[in-house]
């Protein structure tokens, strides 16, 4: 099959290489050469003979057949065509085959290169209850990036660009700082003089149209569908209508449902919850009221004969709720919370005309004699919550007087005396 067989050579140079035993597994080489190859690629400042000499290496061993005839008879068996030759293949070729292309974004061929995402581009999107309740949709008009048709997205009148040489057609640039004795910071950012894109185009050649930025402005109008009962921070997805760049897969515009408050309704979940104040005569004798709903249906409220309401009660109405998501024939309850807004005063007529019909007061039933063995008291009107603050801050005022080392408390209260 090969021919004469060769006089014998050095077999063992591929191996010192890659750094590894003639005994090596294909795994030990996979492993030796992705350390190496990465350290010495020539976009991250490597040295090209020996990220050459790498490939090289790597594709003899990785091969069965090759790697026989290369432990047995040496490279010149190779470079004579015994098993196809040692050298005649694109060193980049072999790292991006290896590697699913380049990591570093250039050199070589782009073939099996990944397309990487564009970002998503994410929009608030206010909305009141009333929306999330009936549903709405909104037209939106928003500009965005799209592929020169003139240019097709190459930038050029010619197609044709240049590697940048700033970055090596990286389009990624790494800046080393010293933070201290022994100590550095390595940064990486795109590369000012390619914005990133690793090719430059020559002035004259730049599309008309993009002025060599590959994509132009569009306007386009959006309608945004807002199902009954979506909720607040709801997502609705148009995909791949963001920013369009070259060799890049579109992402996606996001709206972020914002519901808006609701002086009369709040919502939990499917259940929504209504306010409301009764007065004293309703709350003990009887209440109707019309509750305006959310879809402008006119709801009776009433309560029921000789029913009393007790202040902070609460009643649920079914079915009277939020539409449930995608379910739009269920709801969920509307639940009813009642206050009672008492008078400020009676007057003696009035407090006569209620103990008539009330039950008995308790102090009532105590003598005289018991009454006389009580002291009296006098109650005054207070904002409790002003009240505890005010005693907070005094508190907090006299702590610090006993922790202050240099007697600031005592001096206080010595020139309060003068």
């Amino acid at each position: 099959m090969f021919g004469r067989a060769p006089k014998k050579s050095d077999n063992t140079r591929y191996y010192e290489v890659l750094g590894v035993p003639k005994t090596a597994s294909q795994e030990d080489l996979k492993k030796a050469y992705r350390k190496a190859a990465i350290k010495n690629h020539p976009d991250k400042g490597g040295d090209p003979e020996k990220f050459k000499e790498l490939a090289q290496a790597y594709e003899v061993l990785s091969d069965p057949e090759k790697r026989e005839i290369y432990d047995q008879y040496g490279e010149d068996a190779l470079k004579e065509g015994m098993g196809g030759g040692g050298g005649g293949h694109n060193p980049f070729d072999i790292f991006e085959s290896f590697f699913g292309g380049s990591p570093f974004g250039g050199g070589g061929s782009s073939r099996g290169r990944r397309q990487r995402r564009g970002d998503d581009v994410i929009h608030p999107l206010k909305v009141s209850l009333e929306d999330l309740y009936n549903g709405t949709s909104k037209k939106l008009s928003l500009s965005r990036n799209v592929i020169c048709q003139k240019c097709s997205g190459k930038g050029s009148k010619s197609g044709a660009s240049a590697k940048c040489s700033g970055c090596q057609g990286s389009g990624m640039k790494v800046t080393i700082r010293q933070l201290g004795p022994g100590m550095i910071q390595q940064m990486q950012h795109a590369c000012n003089d390619c914005k990133g894109t690793g090719e430059t185009i020559n002035d004259k050649d730049r599309c008309p149209k993009c002025k060599g930025e590959k994509v132009v402005q569009e306007k386009k109008v959006l309608e945004v569908v807002v199902e009954k009962g979506m909720q607040n921070g709801q997502k609705i997805t148009f995909p791949g209508e963001a920013d369009e760049a070259p060799d890049t897969v579109t992402g996606d515009i996001v709206f972020v449902l914002q519901q808006k408050e609701h002086p009369k309704f709040k919502r939990k979940a499917d259940d929504l919850f209504y306010e409301h104040t009764l007065s004293l005569t309703e709350a003990l004798c009887g209440f109707q009221f019309v509750l305006t709903h959310l879809d402008n249906r006119q709801l009776l409220i009433k309560s029921n004969p000789g029913e009393v309401v007790k202040p902070d009660q609460f009643k649920a109405i079914n079915d009277e709720g939020m539409p449930m998501y995608q379910r739009p024939f269920m709801k969920g309850k509307l639940y009813i919370h009642f206050s009672v807004d008492f008078p400020d005063s009676l007057t003696p007529d009035q407090c006569k005309a209620l103990e008539a019909v009330l039950p008995p007061k308790p102090g009532a039933q105590m003598t005289d004699m018991e009454l006389d063995e009580c002291e009296e008291t006098t109650l005054h009107d207070v904002n409790i919550e002003e009240e505890m603050r005010r005693k907070q801050a005094q508190a907090q005022e006299a702590y610090e007087e006993d922790d202050d080392p240099h007697g600031g408390g005592a001096q206080r209260v010595q020139c309060a005396q003068q």
